[in-house]
């Protein structure tokens, strides 16, 4: 029994030591493995993203991004959406005409697609290759070509396509050398995949170290991670040598202001017809130390860009005779049935324009262009700022300023980029008025913190100082609650949002509001938070509410004008200020 016991428990202990072994052996096997480093290659053109043999990788600035260029004709091509924003919005591409536009600060470039001539100005030149290629509606850029034009410098690598492009020169990390033979890895591990087989004396770009690796770039490119004692130094940051900065050859251009000598003053003089222009003396005599008037005597006529005006030579002279300049104010505002996108948005018009603009104002002798386009949406944003840049090449060359006017700072007004208007307009002008309009809910037409954010984010938004004029108004609200017809078994007035009044207001002159107010018998009261005097008065049933615009109200916002020490002032309208107002302006324009 017990022999027979011992022979059915060998074969079981036999089995079991088999386990413990294969067991062991896994174990050992896997520990082994461990520190085995992996073989695995990762092909270059998957590390890239490059699905097609002409597409052209971009590592930029030392990262590797998710944008493509495109190999074609033996040259580098950018798309333009690539190309304007990420590279430079500068360039500017008109799809209705297909022509590609940068602007200088003294020239106007133009290249028509598939095209290897160009202008500058007038002026034509070429190059040995076709600028601008269209391909299934996408088009695409010569990078040599942006090269003029920017300040790059980019290397180029096969096998895959890719380009080392640096536009921040103080990103640049210095090399350094491998000082025994190596792989470079996808990432920090030796289980990561090979990128690349490095060789002793391989220099290699120090972009971040860790513990115990470090991520670097090859010179042709490739970023990946390489064990620190495998390099000169143990993977320190080396210094950024000379002869280790990118080639580039562009020359930064200077753009230059025709500035006043003294702040701005100006009045804007609303003309509606010609025979409002015989008001002038009368308007310059009600005023004090103006030195600019802007009438608004232009606008836009029909999409063909041009002009209707009520333009005065004799207004003009007798502004001149008093030391006044004038300032054309030019709006889209007036003909509803003009489409101010397609006229922006079309080259050839948008020139029409521009020059349009240029003649009316050599033909009056006018000192300079006063721009008010409003109301227009997103999708014209590049066009309208193009429309900037054009006409101010031409305003230079006739010696006329150029003044363009802006809503205060938002959201929603971004793509009028106010940098880039000041960068070739002269002065930039706050339209701090309007914060509540018609349609909109009951308060103050411009308080106190409206200015104040208005003029400081302008001047955030990069505009210089020297450059804001601050436009402020002399008229206010007068904001009338009607109570509504009372139907309390409406849903109407059981809902939790029920106002129980119209609201309506009418703009008004300081004057016509305070008589209002004291016709109503209002108490006026200040307002700190608001920068202004308030009242409000019933009659007939109805509740007005006013806040009213004054020599004090305009005193405070006077008074940013001084503390962000911005160029001037501007004032919305002539006729609707009181007398004792221009006192307070001139002892703050001086």
């Amino acid at each position: 029994m017990r022999a027979t016991m011992r022979k059915k428990a060998g074969p079981v202990l036999a089995a079991l030591s088999l386990i413990v072994v294969i067991l062991l052996i896994l174990v050992v096997g896997k520990k082994i493995e461990a520190y085995i480093p992996s073989e695995e290659v990762q092909e270059l053109t998957e590390y890239f993203g490059t699905e097609h043999a002409d597409d052209v990788a971009i590592v930029w600035n030392q990262q590797l991004t998710a944008l493509k260029g495109k190999w074609m004709d033996g040259r580098v091509y950018l798309d333009f959406d690539t190309l304007h924003d990420e590279l430079n919005g500068r360039f500017y591409w008109d799809g209705n005409e297909k022509l590609l536009r940068y602007t200088t600060a003294d020239d106007l470039v133009t290249v028509y697609a598939d095209r290897e001539d160009f202008f500058i100005g007038n002026d034509v030149t070429k190059e040995s290759y076709r600028i601008v290629q269209v391909m299934d509606d996408t088009v695409y850029v010569a990078l040599d070509f942006v090269k003029q034009y920017t300040d790059l410098g980019y290397e180029l690598y096969t096998d895959p396509y890719r380009i080392l492009l640096t536009t921040d020169w103080d990103s640049i990390c210095g090399r350094t050398t491998v000082r025994k033979k190596t792989q470079l890895r996808v990432k920090g591990g030796i289980k990561s995949p090979i990128l690349k087989e490095l060789a002793k004396g391989d220099e290699v770009a120090v972009l971040e170290r860790m513990d115990d690796w470090c991520k670097v770039q090859t010179a042709d490119g490739i970023i990946g991670y390489v064990k620190n004692k495998k390099l000169t130094g143990e993977g320190k940051t080396a210094e950024l040598a000379e002869e280790q900065i990118p080639p580039h050859s562009y020359e930064g251009e200077s753009f230059t202001h025709s500035l006043l000598d003294e702040p701005v003053n100006l009045l804007w003089h609303q003309t509606t017809n010609a025979e409002a222009n015989a008001r002038i003396p009368t308007v310059l005599a009600n005023s004090k130390d103006v030195n600019v008037i802007a009438p608004t005597w232009f606008y836009l006529n029909d999409n063909e860009g041009n002009l209707a005006d009520v333009a005065s030579k004799d207004y003009v002279s007798y502004c001149h005779e008093q030391g006044v300049k004038v300032w054309g104010l030019f709006s889209n505002l007036e003909n509803a049935e003009v489409d101010s996108t397609y006229v922006l948005t079309h080259s050839s018009v948008r020139e029409n324009l521009v020059n349009q603009i240029i003649s009316k104002a050599l033909q009056y002798n006018l000192d300079g262009v006063n721009v008010d386009l409003e109301a227009l949406s997103h999708e014209v944003g590049d066009a309208y700022i193009q429309f900037i840049r054009e006409l101010s090449l031409k305003c230079d060359d006739n010696g006329l300023t150029l003044s363009v006017d802006n809503y205060v700072p938002s959201a929603y007004t971004e793509f009028y980029n106010r940098a880039e208007q000041a960068l070739f307009a002269d002065y930039i002008i706050v339209m701090a008025y309007d914060e509540h309009y018609a349609g909109s809910d009951e308060g103050s037409v411009s308080s106190i913190t409206f200015v104040t954010d208005g003029a400081q984010n302008t001047v955030s938004a990069g505009v210089p100082a020297e450059q804001v004029v601050l436009g402020l108004p002399f008229y206010t609200r007068i904001w009338a609650e009607t109570p509504k017809e009372e139907d309390g078994d409406s849903a109407e007035a059981a809902a939790d949002d029920y106002v129980g009044y119209d609201l309506s207001s009418e703009a008004v002159s300081m004057a016509e509001a305070r008589s209002r107010v004291d016709a109503g018998g209002g108490e006026i009261v200040w307002l700190d938070d608001v920068g202004q005097n308030y009242a409000q008065y019933e009659r007939d049933g109805v509740t007005y509410k006013v806040w009213l615009e004054d020599a004090k109200s305009l005193e405070l916002k006077l008074q940013v004008v001084k503390d962000e020490k911005l160029g001037g002032a501007a004032f919305w309208k002539a006729g609707m200020e009181t007398a004792d107002v221009w006192d307070t302006i001139v002892s703050y324009l001086q």
